[in-house]
């Protein structure tokens, strides 16, 4: 069933992936992100600060798919806190304000860091983390407070670890580390793994999944929970979409 979604970071390489699949289903998609956002008509400009231009952009969405964030260990104080912290308290109020009935939150596999570093693989969603750093750290509270929204206000909350979809100027170091390979994420899977995520049954009120491409080697991060719940298969291999 179609609904109007919000994507946080629509602007971003995931988040052009996600818009257009979701686009391609025949959802309504709004756009939100400090720049502006093409192959959109409704678009809204802002910080994740700007509670305002949030209230704005979610005003009678069914759905946020939120993948705003400072994407990697960046200054803790500067960045992941304004970001990735206090950004997330403002989008999660604001949308259960707006009385969005799910929310799917871009996780990421680095919460799992040391377990796929070590070979302690495959991971699985149930095991206890391991973050790499702040930045996995700012996504564990991430995970924590989908959870409580979940529980406390009904809302369905999905977090999804992602695998690495290496952003603009990362292209020479994912070529060179072969381990991630196995975790590549590509946009094109990346825009049907959170359709799939939009789309899940209502009976699902809180989940946390692994989303990667098909590995080359060996499987780092399990996505069984991603294909038996939310129906997502991957489609795609390092380093197709490349």
């Amino acid at each position: 069933m179609s609904q109007t979604v919000l994507v946080t970071g629509s602007s971003g390489k995931i988040g052009r992936a996600v818009v257009a699949e979701l686009q391609r289903r025949g959802h309504e998609v709004r756009g939100f992100d400090r720049v502006p956002s093409g192959g959109l008509s409704s678009t809204q400009i802002g910080d994740l600060t700007d509670r305002p231009a949030l209230d704005r952009a979610l005003a009678g969405v069914g759905c946020l798919v939120h993948l705003a964030a400072t994407p990697d260990d960046e200054d803790f104080l500067t960045q992941l806190l304004p970001n990735n912290v206090v950004g997330l308290y403002h989008v999660l109020e604001a949308a259960r304000a707006a009385g969005v009935c799910r929310i799917v939150l871009a996780s990421s596999g680095q919460v799992n860091w040391w377990q796929q570093i070590g070979g302690d693989i495959p991971v699985f969603e149930h095991q206890p983390v391991s973050p790499r750093g702040w930045y996995a750290a700012t996504k564990m509270f991430l995970e924590a407070a989908g959870r409580g929204f979940s529980e406390q206000y009904g809302i369905s909350v999905i977090a999804a670890r992602l695998g690495w979809c290496p952003r603009p100027g990362q292209e020479e170091e994912i070529r060179a580390t072969e381990w991630a390979h196995d975790v590549y994420l590509s946009p094109n899977d990346a825009g049907r793994f959170f359709a799939c995520c939009v789309e899940a049954p209502e009976s699902v009120r809180f989940l946390i999944v692994n989303g990667t491409s098909k590995p080359v080697r060996e499987t780092r991060l399990d996505v069984t929970v991603a294909r038996t719940v939310l129906g997502y298969e991957p489609a795609e291999q390092w380093p197709q979409g490349m």
